[in-house]
């Protein structure tokens, strides 16, 4: 008898090592990707204007990358049911299951004259997403008392983080990474 009580002991050890602790831990996050959901914003309003918009794919995120010639303003950056268009308040239709308002607090053209200095070939196709994990479409929803409104169309609601990064010279990138997954 006291045999078979060490016996259970150890089958029940064993169940709890197997059975139970694997349930309790946590799975690692994807990529080491620790980013969240939720609206992210810094700095504030300059006249550097915006020079381009491009994109790029990486092994775990794809990447959003908004050029500006001098050093930037700031950022909000935050999912939305919907994008609007500065000044008229339109909704901007964008493909994809969420959609990420990203607000450039620069603007689209020179202050001093109004002339552009960004001027896409299709402002509802800033950058071709095709083949792309989590970026859907990217447009320009305006550009307004010296802000600038890009509607990001979203695979889902995923994670994202936003970052500046300056140079070469006095240019500054505003970078915004969206997760492939959670």
């Amino acid at each position: 008898m006291r045999k078979f009580k060490s016996w259970l002991a150890v089958l029940g050890l064993l169940v709890a090592f197997f059975v139970v602790a694997p349930s309790q831990a946590q799975a690692a996050p994807y990529c080491g990707i620790t980013w969240g959901s939720l609206a992210k914003s810094a700095g504030k309003l300059s006249s550097a204007p915006i020079t381009s918009v491009r994109a790029g794919r990486h092994a775990c995120f794809d990447r959003l990358v908004v050029d500006i010639n001098g050093h930037g303003g700031g950022h909000m950056v935050r999912y939305v049911a919907t994008v609007h268009r500065e000044g008229s308040g339109t909704a901007v239709l964008l493909r994809g299951g969420a959609f990420l308002q990203v607000t450039v607090k620069d603007p689209a053209y020179i202050v001093a004259t109004g002339a552009q200095a960004y001027r896409p070939a299709n402002p509802n196709e800033l950058v071709n997403t095709a083949g792309y994990s989590a970026l859907r479409q990217v447009a320009l929803a305006g550009s307004f008392e010296s802000q600038t409104t890009l509607g990001v169309g979203v695979r889902a609601r995923l994670p994202f983080t936003v970052f500046v990064l300056n140079g070469p010279g006095n240019q500054t990138r505003l970078v915004i990474d969206v997760a492939h997954r959670w």
